[in-house]
């Protein structure tokens, strides 16, 4: 059999492990909707998401992937996928290449003094997040499948013990900034090069060797994802730099929590103390997790130039911005300064908080004003005055439901407490359903943009 593309990086990019044997396999969630994407749709989801027998023609044994990284800006030599591995990699409809890997999935020699092992209560909200991610619009890997596992399993942060499981997500890639900052570490340029090779061809799809260009191309996924994040009110809680793929794909959620209305300071985090990765200071984290990414860069390339795309990554940012909001108010561009100056103004008055960031996304959806009636604030007539003129019609019924689709911590908090306390999974399931739908009314009522 062929190689795949992981392993034609060769061994010192991984260890072989296995599996942990879990006393049960209960399906939670199963993800038809992405395994048909990828040919999987009638596979025997236990087998291979559970037990972790091989997918044909794949790998034979799961490889736990080696990085390092700097988490809350300490760098950290003695990580890597410590409950977890890369499963398989797959191919989707347009030849992309696509990883399965794993959360808590078992020990592996990065797993330190933990279990390997994750919560039920995690699994459930990395669904949640994921789903709702994509739903928004947000580059995110997919929630695969959800086992749960049989084991009870005792945590310091939630009541104990507590249900286990072990989640598959879907991903464009695991390579991570971390990925090359333990390559530096070691000063393995050569393998440096090779990295770099590897994710210009395999998740790029641009053949080569210029480390250059991965870069600018990093710089610009990257931008996007923080831009991203901010019109979602969206706070990943961790965005050390082993958090950060290189293809800009927003994943492993933790303590990650949607900001209700529009406070700069949100944190995800509780052992977030100073408000590193607060929900404005996002941009600001993933900006500095890229300059890590060119430091290491710096061994195989020129740093002039490395120096100059860090620079402009900024302003990318706010191109960025203006992109991602206009596309959730549903709103078609127009270019330069006259979209600057509405994303502008739509900021401010989010800033106001008078009401969630949801809400006023639902209420303005493609540019209408909901009148001076519902929103009388200064800011929103401002609001109101750069979309006149620019209003858009959208169709789907979700625009006609009472109130938005939203996703804060006290639902969270609900869903998982009718599984806790009553084994009741039809809220989670309720939801679910709600959030494609939501996603379904955005693909629709999308402008046209060009």
């Amino acid at each position: 059999m062929p190689k795949l593309p992981i392993q034609t990086l060769g061994p010192q990019f991984y260890d072989e492990v296995d599996s942990a044997a879990f006393p049960q396999c209960i399906p939670r969630f199963l993800n038809q909707r992405a395994a048909e994407g990828i040919g999987l749709a009638d596979i025997d989801w236990a087998a291979h998401f559970c037990r972790f027998e091989p997918l044909p023609d794949n790998l034979p044994r799961p490889l736990a992937l080696r990085y390092h990284g700097h988490q809350f800006r300490v760098y950290n030599p003695d990580i890597g996928d410590g409950r977890g591995f890369l499963f398989a990699q797959v191919r989707d409809g347009g030849g992309r290449l696509l990883d399965l890997a794993t959360k808590g999935s078992g020990q592996t020699p990065y797993s330190r003094t933990a279990d390997g092992r994750l919560t039920l209560k995690g699994g459930v909200r990395e669904i949640l997040a994921t789903e709702m991610l994509e739903a928004l619009g947000v580059n995110t890997s997919k929630t695969f499948a959800l086992f749960e596992t049989g084991e009870e399993l005792v945590r310091g942060d939630e009541p104990s013990p507590t249900r286990s499981a072990v989640l598959t997500r879907l991903s464009l890639g695991h390579i991570r900034i971390g990925t090359f900052q333990r390559l530096a570490f070691f000063g393995e340029t050569e393998n440096i090069s090779r990295l770099v090779r590897y994710c210009l061809e395999h998740l790029y799809g641009e053949p080569g060797d210029d480390p250059l260009r991965l870069f600018d191309l990093v710089s610009a996924a990257t931008a996007d994802l923080a831009a991203s994040y901010m019109a979602a009110g969206f706070v990943h809680g961790v965005l050390n730099s082993d958090n950060i793929n290189v293809t800009g794909e927003s994943f492993d959620y933790g303590p990650w929590r949607f900001a209700p209305d529009w406070d700069p300071d949100f944190t995800a985090a509780y052992f977030d103390h100073y408000g590193l990765y607060a929900f404005g200071r996002q941009a600001e984290a993933i900006h500095w997790d890229l300059a890590q990414l060119a430091g290491c860069l710096a061994l195989v390339t020129e740093s002039p130039p490395l120096s100059d795309l860090l620079s402009d990554w900024p302003a990318r940012y706010e191109d960025a911005l203006v992109t991602q909001f206009l596309k959730r108010l549903l709103v078609a561009p127009r270019g330069g300064q006259e979209d600057r100056e509405l994303v502008a103004a739509l900021i401010t008055a989010l800033a106001t908080r008078e009401t969630t960031i949801d809400q006023v996304f639902f209420d303005w959806r493609g540019g209408r004003d909901p009148g001076v009636d519902a929103y009388p604030g200064p800011a929103f007539r401002s609001l109101a005055e750069r979309l006149a003129g620019r209003e858009r019609a959208v169709a789907h019924d979700y625009w006609s439901d009472s109130e938005p689709c939203s996703m804060h911590i006290e639902e969270v908090e609900a869903i998982w407490s009718a599984i806790a306390e009553h084994d009741d999974w039809a809220p989670l399931e309720r939801k679910i359903a709600a959030i494609r739908r939501m996603g379904q009314a955005i693909v629709q009522d999308a402008p046209a943009t060009s």
